[in-house]
């Protein structure tokens, strides 16, 4: 089995995608276990001095002034983490969760925290027997970080609370005893520097990332075949306009399609028709997946910033044996970044509902009226087309932004939030949302391109179309058409569109 080793400093998006696709072995890198022994020591000379510290030996919050004597400070972590198990609402994916434990491990791997090692070795090992606890999805306004969602981890960590296991939610006591892994008996600051800190946010927000560089290649990949299928013209694409107007995102979208379209029969036949500029949808692509490209990147930056980052509170320096107190538990960096990447993935389903509005439009397709032979007694795609425009309106509601707001916490000690987990969570939302009108728009493209028979697509497009008729048949008469776009969204999921696409010309840019 793979094996992913944790330091603190060196996680990428590509590890990440590797442990949650296959499951790979997870241990602590030696160094990184020196490096967190050290500061657990420098928590214990510290507590020998009798020092105040915040979280080690005092209350929490507004109760931070309330001093802990030295046979009760176990006692304490235990109190913190059952309190805070005050999330709501339905679990957390299991892929989320998982990661937000991956992600924690790794951020006390730095040794800033002053954790012993056994309690990071806990969650690899709860990790590497599938021991995933439950956590609810509500309940976190991202600072201090995810208290709620982390605490349900701990919980969880400490033998009590509920697990998935083996496809079912069991006591988590029983699932660590068939797994042998030692529920851990927090010691001073280990529960506040398990829960204090923006992995759940962070975990929502990297599976947002992934599938949102996903969606961002099979937009590509659609788009080019609705511009075949409503005739369109490759001149829009041409690299000499986007030099002059350089920006990365643009660049790259220009030039994929100029892969897409290469060798495109059916871009041949109407290279002097008299029609000059295609609509906006068409003839801006570039214009509007570029930027939507370039906002992916500065996401991905943010995250992978974040996710070898401590961001818990108190920060312990071994070196200075030293204890302070910071903020690097408030989530408005992710918070920032969620809303950010909300508003760019609801714009590519804008674009994407647009361009499905033309095909079925008689006047502008120049196509049988909603792509349906025998109009009339067939209704074809126009409620497809209803449904697309319903969740691109949806997603304009879900778009907007949660880091905006804030409100005062802890008897007002925290007094302005992230609301990062929300963003995050939001976003998943519009995420959803935009594989299905992507889904819409396949639906209504490949119907497209057979009224353009026995004109051909180019070859990559054309293995496109193949790979969807293998399960989505030609739409010949009416029939259940939430069937076509579940199964096109599945598709979207497992990639095979595009690896289709790609076995022909390559892989295509992001």
């Amino acid at each position: 089995m793979p094996q992913l080793t944790l330091d603190g400093n060196s996680l990428t998006i590509q590890q990440i995608e590797e442990f949650l696709r296959d499951g790979v072995k997870v241990r602590l890198a030696p160094a990184a276990r020196a490096k967190v022994n050290r500061g657990h020591l420098c928590i214990k000379r510290i507590l020998e001095r009798d020092q105040p510290i915040y979280g080690v030996n005092t209350g929490f919050g507004k109760l931070s002034n309330i001093i802990i004597r030295p046979e009760r400070i176990e006692r304490l972590q235990v109190n913190l983490i059952r309190s805070h198990c005050s999330g709501v609402g339905p679990p957390m994916a299991i892929d989320d969760a998982r990661l937000a434990m991956l992600l924690r491990a790794n951020a006390l791997a730095k040794g800033y925290s002053g954790v012993r090692p056994v309690v990071i070795e806990t969650l690899l090992k709860m990790l590497q027997a599938g021991v995933t606890p439950v956590v609810p999805q509500q309940g976190s306004v991202g600072a201090s970080g995810d208290l709620a969602p982390l605490a349900h981890i701990v919980l969880a960590m400490m033998g009590e609370g509920q697990v998935f296991h083996h496809d079912h939610i069991v006591p988590a006591a029983r699932a660590l005893k068939s797994a042998k892994i030692e529920p851990v008996v927090l010691q001073a600051k280990e529960g506040l520097a398990l829960i204090n800190g923006t992995q759940a946010m962070t975990a929502i927000g990297i599976i947002n990332l992934i599938r949102a560089r996903d969606l961002i290649k099979h937009a590509d990949v659609v788009a080019a075949m609705s511009l075949e299928a409503l005739r369109g013209t490759p001149a829009a694409f041409d690299e000499g306009i986007h030099a002059l107007r350089p920006y990365p995102g643009q660049i790259t979208t220009a030039a994929n399609f100029r892969r897409l379209l290469k060798g495109s029969e059916i871009v041949e036949s109407h290279r002097d028709c008299p029609k000059i500029q295609d609509a906006y949808s068409l003839r801006c692509i570039p214009q509007v997946h570029g930027p939507i490209r370039d906002t992916f990147h500065h996401v991905a930056s943010v995250l992978l910033t974040e996710v070898n980052s401590v961001s818990d509170n108190p920060i312990v320096f071994p070196e200075r044996n030293l204890v302070l107190s910071g903020g690097n538990f408030h989530g408005e960096s992710i918070a920032f970044a969620m809303d950010f990447l909300a508003i760019a993935m609801s714009e590519l389903a804008n674009i994407s509902e647009r361009r499905t509005e033309h095909m079925v439009d008689p006047d502008v397709s120049g196509m049988p009226a909603f792509l349906t032979e025998g109009s009339g007694l067939n209704s074809g795609l126009m409620l497809v087309q209803v449904a697309a425009a319903s969740l691109v309106s949806e997603n304009k509601c879900l778009a907007h932004p949660a880091s905006v707001d804030s409100i005062p916490t802890s008897a007002n000690r925290e007094d302005h939030v992230s609301m990062g987990t929300i963003a995050a969570r939001k976003c998943r939302a519009i995420i959803d949302n935009v594989e299905k009108v992507l889904a819409i728009e396949f639906l209504a493209a490949s119907q497209g391109l057979e009224f353009a028979r026995p004109l051909r697509a180019s070859d990559a497009l054309e293995d496109a179309h193949a790979v969807i008729r293998g399960k989505i048949p030609k739409i010949t008469e009416d029939r259940v058409f939430s069937d076509d776009i579940f199964k096109l969204a599945a598709m979207i999921r497992s990639g095979e569109i595009v690896t289709a696409v790609e076995k022909v010309i390559g892989p295509l840019a992001i």
